[in-house]
């Protein structure tokens, strides 16, 4: 039996898509916000994948969910690996832009590592805690739900790809610092969106028709479509 594709959804799993790879690409500037100088500009889209994250996960359930971090994290290793590509690409005599496009694409291994296992670690543990606490309160308590997810997500992913990136580069008391303000900002954005992340939950349960409980399935990652 044919399984119909709903385009919210494909919408949703695009716009997730999209904001990984611009984040990662916003992540080489450092901001100085009103004095914080521990925010990196990937800081104002990155939040966005957590909240569509949790939308899908209420909506479709964890299996969704996990289709679409897969999607991304496969998305984000071609355009990483694509960027490396064109930087050892031999570059025309004329061209002047060499050394700002080798900035933004001549990743580092680590970085790269760092970025994809931070990602998907935080990814999944959010669309877990979501989908378990979902079944556990009877799809009660959204706000919190959307809340502890993300801050335990937020802070696995900072966890991971901070101390992996910039460990022996930057002090441990600054890392440290570094990962509390960006944990501390990223769940902020949250809380501050959850208005409108609220609405976007009930209008599409109400468009789709669909509000899933993952009673009984199998949390294992690599199976999408298997209980």
């Amino acid at each position: 039996m044919r399984q119909k594709v709903s385009v919210l959804f494909m919408l949703l799993a695009v716009v997730f898509v999209v904001c990984l790879i611009t984040a990662n690409l916003l992540e080489t500037k450092i901001l100085d916000f009103f004095g914080i100088t521990t925010i990196t500009a990937g800081m104002l889209i990155f939040p966005i994948s957590y909240i569509i994250n949790d939308c899908i996960a209420e909506v479709w359930g964890f299996r969704r969910a996990s289709l679409v971090i897969w999607t991304a994290f496969v998305m984000n290793f071609i355009v990483v690996s694509a960027g490396l590509l064109a930087v050892h690409l031999p570059a025309a005599s004329y061209w002047e832009g060499a050394e700002h496009f080798n900035f933004i694409f001549a990743f580092a291994p680590r970085i790269v590592v760092a970025s994809l296992l931070a990602f998907i670690s935080g990814s999944f543990a959010n669309a877990y805690i979501m989908s378990r606490m979902k079944v556990l309160h009877g799809g009660k308590y959204f706000s919190m739900r959307a809340i502890i997810s993300t801050i335990v997500g937020e802070s696995i992913d900072s966890v991971i790809f901070f101390p992996i990136a910039f460990g022996g580069i930057i002090v441990f008391r600054d890392l440290l610092i570094l990962m509390i303000t960006q944990i501390i900002m990223k769940s902020m954005y949250e809380v501050i969106l959850l208005p409108i992340t609220i609405k976007v939950v009930k209008t599409l349960k109400h468009i789709e028709g669909m509000d899933t409980y993952d009673d009984g399935i199998s949390y294992n990652i690599w199976k999408l479509n298997q209980n």
